[in-house]
């Protein structure tokens, strides 16, 4: 077996010569039995894989859940040995304007290739949503004359950025993120698989960070094995480099108390580890999410707030200034909440 990335799972085997694959291309998943998550929309390409007639494909979803790994697993059990001769996938690093489009795509459609009975060429686009429109309007007719030989994937993270025409000409599958308990078990695994050292925190603190990305969650756990050498919380937020959730959780409570003094005590001691305020305040809105001891109204009002400075700063004022507004905005909040009431 093998497993992982954007959704992954398997397990490939681990003796390599003289050097370290990256674990996730190690446990990249090479079937789709062992993708994890998204189990509804894997369920549908095996049927496709079971039919053997593969429509074109329109598959989008965020980063590292799945995508791209699923339609290379697909392609393989259609295709198996004929694969490295009846696939050509381009990604997002490649040129793909008009002129690929015209040569490169047209030219493998047209090529003949011995198939299994039954089977379609297949060209997987990665990315496709940075596609240039032009390049987009050229596959249209593409699509429609080689039909009888040749089927398209597209991977995407937004499909609204795919022209309508291509849209209508795929059937269209859409990932959502890998769930924490699933990252979690494919995480026990590659531990087991790699006789990693760690802690149920420290699981718990990857988890954390990845937010449903199952390729981001393998390359925390090894970057922080591998440069530290135990899985802990402390190890983890280290090598993230993001905002432990404890002192965020201070910070929060304080807030929630009404103590401005305290609050901005701890609002310094973040900002005076050199965390960005994008850090802080994403990290502020996963955090508070999760506080049960905050009142339901109460923590809407919060995340709106934080949602608030959030744009500010992403618009480019990235000051404690305008964390410290927050911070007196939430106090204010839990003292007086009908203030912030239209």
């Amino acid at each position: 077996m093998t497993q992982t990335m954007d959704s992954g799972s398997s397990v490939a085997p681990s003796g390599t010569m003289g050097y370290e694959l990256p674990w996730v291309e190690k446990y990249r998943p090479l079937n789709l039995d062992d993708v994890v998550g998204n189990k509804d929309t894997i369920d549908r390409l095996k049927v496709i894989q079971n039919d053997g007639n593969c429509p074109h494909l329109l598959i989008s979803g965020l980063p590292g859940i799945g995508k791209t790994t699923s339609v290379l697993c697909l392609a393989r059990a259609l295709l198996g040995d004929a694969y490295k001769e009846g696939v050509l996938e381009l990604n997002a690093s490649d040129e793909r304007g008009v002129d690929v489009v015209r040569n490169k795509i047209k030219t493998f459609a047209q090529k003949k290739v011995s198939l299994p009975a039954g089977r379609h060429k297949i060209v997987i686009l990665d990315e496709a949503d940075s596609m240039t429109p032009a390049a987009q309007q050229a596959l249209r007719r593409t699509m429609e004359i080689y039909s009888n030989t040749t089927r398209f994937c597209f991977a995407c993270n937004q499909s609204n950025k795919i022209i309508e025409p291509i849209q209508s000409r795929c059937a269209i599958l859409r990932y959502g993120k890998v769930k924490d308990e699933q990252i979690l078990k494919r995480l026990l695994e590659i531990c087991e698989m790699e006789k990693v050292e760690y802690t149920d925190e420290g699981l718990a603190a990857i988890i954390f960070t990845t937010e449903g990305d199952m390729r981001q969650a393998i390359n925390n756990l090894q970057s922080t094995w591998t440069g530290l050498g135990f899985v802990n919380p402390e190890n983890v937020f280290k090598v993230c480099d993001q905002p432990h959730p404890f002192l965020i959780r201070a910070l929060l409570t304080a807030c929630q108390e009404g103590d401005v003094d305290l609050a901005m005590d701890k609002l310094d001691e973040i900002w005076a580890k050199g965390y960005a305020a994008v850090d802080i305040v994403t990290t502020l809105f996963r955090v508070v999410k999760t506080m049960d001891r905050i009142p339901e109204a109460t923590k809407l009002e919060f995340i709106k707030e934080i949602g608030w400075t959030h744009m500010k700063i992403l618009e480019g004022v990235a000051t404690v200034v305008q964390l410290g507004g927050l911070i007196a905005r939430l106090c204010k909040l839990s003292i007086d909440p009908k203030q912030f009431q239209v």
